[in-house]
């Protein structure tokens, strides 16, 4: 289970963040991106030594900074079953047409692979110099 996965299951559900600075944050997590950047709400900040504590309305905290991180075991067991219920199924790309993108290729403006093929394109001819001479398909000549 990827940990990204494990995190968007667990939005509106309390969470445990400890902090490499020995800083710990307990609330509900609003939301994660794809730096492990989280957004709390109703949070309650611990210091290092456990002496002092803040109230905080909602937090930012910064993926870099994590150590670790507590979910409830219902999150782990229902992110398990969406991936089991998934996992039949092919994976969509994101970002629409992926087709016939590239060098070469079909297409009506495309030669046929790299360099084209006789009569493709409006490039230079070498047959029949100058400029503007000669140029298209060599057996129309």
């Amino acid at each position: 289970m990827l940990p990204l996965s494990l995190l968007r299951g667990a939005i509106s559900h309390p969470v445990l963040v400890e902090l490499k600075n020995g800083e710990t944050y307990n609330g509900q997590l609003i939301n994660v991106d794809n730096w492990m950047n989280l957004n709390l709400k109703e949070v309650v900040c611990t210091s290092k030594d456990g002496d002092k504590f803040w109230r905080m309305g909602e937090c930012y905290i910064r993926g870099s900074a994590i150590k670790y991180m507590r979910v409830p075991d219902e999150v782990a067991e229902m992110v398990k079953a969406d991936m089991a219920r998934n996992k039949g199924r092919p994976d969509k790309r994101p970002g629409g047409f992926q087709n016939n993108r590239g060098r070469g290729g079909a297409g009506p403006f495309r030669g046929g692979g790299r360099g084209g093929g006789p009569g493709r394109g409006g490039g230079k001819s070498f047959r029949g110099g100058g400029a503007g001479g000669g140029g298209g398909n060599p057996r129309e000549e």
